[in-house]
């Protein structure tokens, strides 16, 4: 499964999203470039469970040192290396053992019952808590720290999609440079 020829947003306002971890699981997968298939990473170290699928957005990369986290609601979960075209309705925003860890909430462009939603407010409230929450358990659980500074809505998506994107192209540069003088 070769992702590079993904495009991280095929068109403004719409991502293409892989999932690693479907709703539900407590399965924790990550895709392993390498190999180009989803590995087992870990078994979270409680009864929580993702409450939303769970993934990536493929060719961008944030501060933490991996490609932008995304997750897309779904009426079903579906699986891991599935591609979905989603809109980004907000942001999570969060620090993870002291780094910015970002994380896009979107709904997929498939599914005609959710084309009306376009902002995190038509998001219930408490939703939006069980996702904060799943967060400050799973990663407190596994003696990480993490701070959830609150949602964002959808003004803030562009920004952070136009950072990772940006980071990506350098550190390809640098990657290319330093691969050719070897």
């Amino acid at each position: 499964m070769d992702l590079s020829l993904i495009p991280p947003s095929p068109m403004k306002g719409i991502v293409n999203l892989v999932v690693e971890i479907p709703a539900g699981s407590r399965n924790k997968y990550e895709y392993c470039s390498e190999a180009g298939i989803m590995a087992l990473d870990r078994i979270l170290h409680s009864s929580v469970r993702y409450p939303f699928d769970y993934g990536f957005i493929p060719n961008t990369l944030a501060d933490d040192g991996a490609p932008l986290d995304a997750m897309v609601i779904m009426d079903e979960p579906t699986f891991a290396g599935c591609l979905i075209k989603a809109r980004p309705i907000g942001v999570l925003d969060m620090h993870d053992c002291g780094k910015y860890d970002g994380k896009l909430l979107c709904v997929p462009t498939a599914n005609s019952r959710q084309n009306n939603i376009v902002s995190i407010n038509q998001i219930a409230s408490n939703q939006l808590e069980e996702v904060a929450e799943f967060f400050r358990t799973s990663k407190g659980l596994e003696g990480r720290t993490v701070q959830i500074n609150g949602w964002r809505d959808f003004d803030a998506v562009d920004e952070l999609l136009r950072k990772c994107l940006r980071s990506k192209k350098k550190t390809f540069k640098v990657l290319k440079k330093s691969s050719i003088t070897k």
